[in-house]
């Protein structure tokens, strides 16, 4: 028997208020990561761990990066993301369920600041530059209301 294909889970958060110029997401600048290090992007996300949930790795991540309290319910499921570098790797292999989250206990702030330099919120239509490329499609399918509930990237000939 061969084996399986297998595929790294992760779960994001993405804060979302209303102000009265419109709709801001809250985005981290990561550093110190080595991976898409200066680069801005949900302000929680991380691995789905062992013997968790999707919803309790989101509530983790939501707790350790945030500080910040998130009850299940409160995670509105925005879409799923299969995506792939392409090089072969079992580590660049992903599938990742995004959240939407407009209510949540006490204040966001930077809890992990080995990984990240800032915090930040924008308008969902003014976004910093750059931002990780598999988020910003993300978050401008959301912008543009082209969200679809399965998207897929970095899958040569496919629709990203």
């Amino acid at each position: 028997m061969t084996d399986r294909f297998q595929v790294v889970p992760a779960a994001y958060v993405l804060l979302r208020r209303e102000t009265s110029t419109g709709e801001e997401v809250l985005l981290s600048l990561r550093r110190g990561t080595g991976y898409m290090d200066e680069h801005w992007a949900h302000a929680a996300a991380g691995h789905v761990e062992a013997d968790e949930s999707v919803h309790a790795a989101a509530i983790r991540e939501a707790r350790e990066e945030l500080g910040i309290t998130v009850a299940e319910p409160d995670l509105e499921p925005l879409c799923t993301m299969h995506r792939t570098h392409g090089n072969g790797r079992a580590i660049d292999e992903r599938v990742d369920f995004f959240f939407s989250c407009r209510s949540w206990s006490g204040d966001p702030s930077l809890m992990e600041a080995d990984k990240a330099a800032e915090l930040a919120w924008f308008p969902l239509d003014a976004l910093p530059e750059p931002v990780v490329p598999h988020e910003l499609a993300v978050l401008e399918s959301i912008r543009t209301g082209t969200l679809t509930p399965i998207m897929v990237y970095g899958f040569g000939g496919s629709a990203n």
